[in-house]
């Protein structure tokens, strides 16, 4: 079942936010949530990373905990980067960090206090069920009239440009920014990557500001292999 809304909230706002989807779930509107929707085997970062991809939303349950999280700031910035649509839903008068402020300073707010948040529950509902359907409504009128022209296919040989080391390296020094999404985005870019220079390239392009592009960059050069 498609999870048309990813929910990024911190463990101490847990109740608030299953509460949340229980009550969007209930009108109709099927989410994302962590641990829930996660496979006990599955890999954590790479299943939060894939269900921001696969969103039409995020909703951030804002508070002073989610303000200071880590994993909350990173699961925003991967939202913006792929240009998802950011509601915080603020259940506590708290302005964001600066961290957080750079990725929410474009985005609307809803405010859900003071309790109780039932009707603050309703109004959101109504928000996300009428934009939702105008975002279903746009991409249905931007299709073509008929299916594409296909090319004919053939087979595609993949090529493994680089070696297992050299990949952890460039991943300890990417995790050294941003954690556990690391291993999730070295896998994805090096398929992609037409060298080694354009796989950091890509990399640092995940990286917030330009001293830790550089930074990175510099590091991952640093005793890299001519390609």
């Amino acid at each position: 079942m498609t999870r048309e809304v990813f929910i990024s909230y911190s463990q101490p706002d847990r109740d608030c936010a299953f509460e949340l989807v229980a009550r969007l779930e209930g009108e109709g509107i099927p989410c994302w949530i962590a641990p829930r929707d996660i496979a006990p085997s599955a890999d954590w970062a790479a299943e939060i990373m894939d269900a921001i991809s696969a969103a039409r939303a995020m909703i951030l349950v804002f508070s002073a905990s989610s303000n200071q999280s880590p994993q909350v700031r990173r699961e925003v910035e991967r939202a913006v980067h792929k240009q998802l649509s950011v509601l915080p839903f603020r259940i506590e008068e708290v302005l964001p960090s600066k961290s957080l402020e750079y990725f929410l300073s474009a985005q609307h707010w809803m405010d859900a206090f003071p309790p109780p948040r039932e009707p603050h529950y309703a109004r959101l509902c109504i928000y996300l069920k009428a934009k939702l359907a105008a975002s279903t409504g746009a991409q249905t009128a931007a299709q073509p009239p008929g299916p594409p022209m296909q090319s004919a296919s053939r087979p595609v040989t993949v090529v493994q440009l680089f070696d297992a080391a050299e990949l952890q390296r460039i991943e300890r020094h990417l995790a050294g920014y941003i954690g556990q999404l690391a291993k999730h985005l070295v896998k994805s870019a090096a398929l992609h990557a037409a060298s080694i220079e354009d796989l950091i390239a890509r990399l640092a392009m995940e990286l917030d500001t330009e001293t830790d592009r550089y930074e990175f960059t510099r590091q991952c050069r640093s005793g890299a292999p001519r390609t």
